[in-house]
């Protein structure tokens, strides 16, 4: 394998590119960073597109099955792709998968609106994993899936279910087009408990931004709006638990 020592290197500069929204969508890939993303990867059956890695990974399977396309960094290179202090020394380029809703619709769906928090977006697509969900909708507004931060949140839910870009209310049509409910987050007079919501197998399921809420135009869509009564002091929940609050409820 080849070495590299320089953080000048090409191969370096690309890496470090493909941290960033605009780079990722021309080279339609991103990075990952440590062996349980990339391990994750591997079994998911992801065709990683190279791997760079310190000299105490040199036996790793994984290299082992990526030998062709592994080459192996200096640790003062591994510090400058790290967004991490403590790097794990392994590092690789993965594609970007389609993103788009199949033709038929199965399964329960998180439909994200205008959620900006990438702490946030990456902990509800883990939470709609851990839940069993088929996929999450990113909409208008919400953080780019691949965003390093989201990438870090997901720990790598995002090889276990469907990740799809597209406006929400084309997502919601689609939706009543195949008769499948569609429930909102929406506090108002018509709001219902979401403990009174019985599961489907088929259903989507939005949570709105973090200040402002769901789109009111959105919500008029929608087959009912949820509310999380709170016995509490508390005014509101943080939008990842409600939505994780929610999620288990529906399934």
């Amino acid at each position: 394998m080849e070495y590299i020592e320089s953080i000048r290197n090409e191969q370096i500069k690309n890496a470090v590119k493909l941290q960033t929204k605009k780079y990722q969508i021309k080279e339609n890939a991103y990075f990952l960073e440590g062996p349980h993303l990339i391990n994750e990867a591997v079994a998911a059956g992801v065709p990683l597109q190279q791997l760079l890695i310190t000299e105490n990974h040199e036996d790793d399977h994984v290299v082992k099955q990526y030998y062709d396309n592994s080459w192996v960094i200096a640790d003062n290179v591994a510090k400058h792709l790290a967004a991490t202090e403590t790097n794990q020394g392994m590092f690789a380029i993965a594609p970007i998968p389609t993103m788009t809703l199949p033709e038929q619709i199965s399964g329960g769906w998180l439909l994200l609106d205008a959620v900006q928090d990438p702490g946030n977006v990456g902990t509800m697509i883990r939470t709609a994993d851990a839940a069993g969900y088929a996929g999450v909708i990113i909409g208008t507004g919400t953080a780019w899936p691949f965003n390093p931060k989201v990438v870090r949140a997901m720990q790598g839910s995002q090889f276990h279910l469907r990740l799809v870009q597209m406006p929400l209310a084309d997502a919601i049509a689609q939706f009543q087009a195949a008769q499948a409910p569609v429930y909102g987050t929406l506090v108002n007079q018509d709001a219902v408990d979401y403990r009174t919501v019985k599961p489907t197998g088929t259903f989507g399921l939005v949570i709105g931004n973090e200040g402002n809420g769901m789109n009111p135009e959105l919500a008029k869509e929608t087959t009912a709006n949820l509310v999380i009564p709170l016995p509490g002091k508390a005014e509101s929940l943080n939008a990842a638990i409600a939505a994780g609050v929610l999620m288990f409820q529906m399934v």
